[in-house]
């Protein structure tokens, strides 16, 4: 009995965190908006409305999720070892730019050349995550430092490639756009959601199951919540952060290809990048609300895509400027990050605790 009251507990207790935090986040938006003249009402219908007001409706809010599951998986894999790993946005960029490269240039059957490209954006992202890594593991280079760098780096690799070798001609606003063969189809007109979701979605529930019943989820558990435990078990640090910087640039790679090969109309990288900028940030937020379990991530990614998706009703229907929609989304994803970031705070502390 007391084993259940302690296993509930430990589950309705983030839930109610979560719900009071969401409830804060909902009254602070609802105070900017009547600071500015605005009707709180009226602007929270129709951002309700605007994301699940119908099945077109729902099905643009999941294609805005799809990329922030991944990218929110790259950020939680990364705390689950004990590491600030914020490289998804350099990795996404990459990952998109391999998309479009394989997409476009390779010709093969349909089924194979998206099965192609999607590893082929898999393994770029994955290979750039290895350089902050091994800067990690041989020099000590702290990886918040390591992976703006290398973020700053694939955004202006990706944005020369973009407009100086695979612009469209006549259009330089975008990349040439990927053969037919090489999207995945689409699973409801009028919507931009296509079949990706279900690979996005597999995706992590396989990190799920990795990290719950394989013993290398179990050592990279492990090494976040107590490196010196870990280092009495005789875990490998170096191969395990090696590891969990891989598995981050894979899912941050797939992120960028999701937006490439798995989102219409265009089928196209921007030639602004616009169509990948942010994502990756984005997780952060993501993986914190979704307290860096790979499950509460997908459910996270949904209520940011939500926002996102329902956002732009706030504005046509309410008449809420998109710059303060901006911050109303802000202020509420903010208010549900804080529990997880209070938490994360009380175990560093915990940890370097002489």
């Amino acid at each position: 009995m007391e084993k259940t009251f302690i296993a509930s507990s430990k589950v309705i207790q983030p839930l109610l965190h979560s719900g009071l935090a969401l409830i804060i986040g909902l009254i602070a938006g609802a105070f900017l908006m009547i600071i500015y003249g605005y009707n709180p009402i009226l602007a929270y219908t129709a951002l309700f409305r605007g994301a699940f007001g119908g099945m077109a409706e729902f099905a643009e809010t999941l294609s805005f999720a799809i990329p922030l599951m991944l990218t929110g998986i790259t950020f939680a894999i990364g705390v689950k070892a004990g590491l600030f790993n914020i490289g998804a946005e350099g990795q996404v960029y990459i990952g998109a730019l391999g998309a479009v490269l394989a997409g476009a240039f390779l010709h093969l059957p349909f089924g194979v050349h998206v099965a192609v490209t999607t590893i082929f954006a898999m393994i770029l992202g994955a290979l750039w995550s290895i350089g902050p890594a091994l800067l990690k593991i041989w020099r000590g280079v702290h990886e918040v430092i390591s992976t703006i760098m290398f973020n700053w780096i694939a955004f202006y690799l990706t944005m020369y490639f973009a407009l100086y070798h695979l612009a469209e001609p006549g259009r330089a606003e975008k990349t040439v756009s990927v053969l037919e063969t090489a999207r995945y189809s689409v699973l409801m007109p009028g919507a931009s959601l296509t079949s990706v979701i279900f690979i996005s979605t597999a995706f992590c529930i396989v990190i799920y199951l990795f990290l719950t019943i394989t013993k290398a989820g179990y050592e990279l558990k492990l090494l976040g919540a107590n490196p010196d435990a870990a280092k009495y078990a005789g875990v490998n640090a170096k191969r395990v952060i090696l590891s969990s910087f891989i598995i981050g640039g894979l899912a941050a790679g797939l992120a960028g290809a999701t937006q490439i090969i798995g989102r219409p109309p265009t089928w196209a990288l921007y030639g602004t990048l616009g169509n990948v900028m942010g994502l990756g940030f984005d997780g952060i937020g993501v993986a914190l609300i979704g307290r860096n379990n790979p499950i509460g991530v997908i459910i996270a990614a949904i209520f940011l895509g939500a926002l996102k998706n329902g956002g732009r009703y706030m504005e046509y229907s309410a008449g809420v400027y998109s710059e303060l929609v901006g911050a109303i989304n802000g202020l509420i994803i903010i208010a549900l990050a804080v529990p997880e970031v209070m938490a994360l705070i009380r175990r560093h502390l915990k940890r370097y605790k002489p």
